[in-house]
């Protein structure tokens, strides 16, 4: 087995740095990243590997072939930005106003371009390598829209891995968990149609203000009574809109908010208590309340055999894994490959001193760019260690 390590990727260190910075000051959101996506297949297309745009929108798959093995492991890194205003002070400040890398995928994208130029010069594998770089993670629908496009069908992996940066944790530290990893994202929105009136003749119509605000207090209740403690679900309520004046009581409100879950039961559970709510408290007041729920992201669930093998690889080249972590609450579109293709998602600290400790989505966040070389030779000990080739 070759011994790939994070010095062997060192002579490429300063292209990654070069080519992460660039994107940093060229951030594009979900599903206009066509400069980013561009620079990516010239990329691919100058270390020799097969590339295929547009597949998902502007989505980009890289094929590497090695040998005459037909297993295939896919490799998955996001491109979009985000829509802030960046506030750093370093000298790659985004060039596009209202528009940032603030989640670290232009260091996703930039440690899966280092890897796939490493193993197109040192092919220490036998079978087929899948690149892909996708567009909008952010907003759960990139991954989707490459399904949809064929990219399981036409690619064929038989498991998919994806990385993740993590601030806080410490630069080097590779973590993961078997099972569900990432929280499902649900938005739910709750429409009043109540009866407006006249503020110092309240009982003359039915105040949607005062039928939303009980709403508020009994969603709580659906994690604080309503499911088992320690389920890790979150309801919140993140926008309360009326139609309402300074002396005008509102027969219009709209209440819109966010939950989260670990497990398809409990995510089914909530949107029911939600309607049989909405239905009590509309009884109640004789109003009507319309109820939409619909699930962004579903949770991101890990196999055994596959996170076995990133902890593995893992351990080739740092001393710091963690291979049962605890879940995290955000929600990740890798969910929607994991949920077609046994695979695993790795999170990868990006260091604990500033600005790489900065919460992700801040507007002073940064990628570590000490990080680019270790992500790049994890990708590459995997393809190896998942591939090995027949003499090894």
């Amino acid at each position: 087995m070759p011994d790939i390590t994070q010095e062997a990727l060192q002579s490429i260190h300063q292209m990654m740095v070069d080519f992460r910075r660039d994107l940093h000051q060229h951030p594009e959101l979900g599903f206009e990243e066509h400069r980013t996506a561009a620079k990516v297949s010239e990329a691919l297309r100058s270390y020799g590997i097969e590339v295929h745009e547009g597949i998902g929108g502007t989505g980009v798959v890289g094929v590497l072939r090695n040998g005459g093995g037909n297993r295939t492991i896919m490799l998955r890194a996001d491109m979009d930005a985000l829509p802030i205003t960046e506030t750093s002070t370093h000298g790659y400040t985004s060039k596009h106003s209202g528009k940032m890398h603030a989640c670290g995928h232009d260091g996703h994208t930039t440690m899966l371009l280092g890897a796939a130029k490493y193993l197109a010069e040192n092919p220490l594998f036998d079978g087929i390598v899948v690149f892909l770089f996708q567009p909008n993670e952010e907003h759960g629908l990139g991954a989707k829209a490459m399904i949809k496009d064929g990219l399981i069908s036409q690619f064929q992996p038989d498991e998919v891995f994806g990385i993740h940066n993590l601030p806080g944790a410490p630069l080097g530290e590779f973590s993961s968990r078997e099972g569900t990893i990432c929280a499902s994202e649900s938005l739910f929105e709750f429409e009043i149609f109540g009866q407006g009136g006249h503020a110092s003749m309240p009982q003359v119509g039915v105040d949607a203000i005062l039928v939303g605000s009980e709403l508020v207090q009994a969603l709580q209740t659906i994690v604080a009574r309503k499911l088992a403690p320690a389920t890790g679900a979150v309801v919140s309520v993140t926008e309360f809109i009326t139609d309402g004046q300074r002396n005008v009581l509102p027969g219009h409100a709209i209440l819109k908010g966010d939950t989260r879950s670990f497990t398809s039961q409990d995510r089914n559970e909530i949107e029911r208590l939600m309607r049989q709510i909405a239905n009590g408290i509309a009884t109640a007041h004789d109003v009507r309340i319309d109820v939409r729920f619909n699930t962004e992201f579903e949770e991101t669930v890990n196999a055994l055999d596959q996170v076995k093998a990133a902890m593995h690889a893992a351990s080739g080249i740092s001393d710091q894994v963690l291979p049962n972590r605890a879940r995290m609450s955000f929600s990740e579109d890798f969910g929607r490959l994991s949920a077609e293709v046994p695979g695993c998602f790795i999170l990868m600290g990006n260091g604990t001193e500033y600005p790489n400790n900065q919460p992700l989505h801040a507007s002073d966040y940064d990628f570590n760019d000490d990080a680019l070389t270790l992500g790049a030779a994890f990708w590459a000990r995997l393809v190896s260690e998942q591939l090995p080739q027949k003499d090894s």
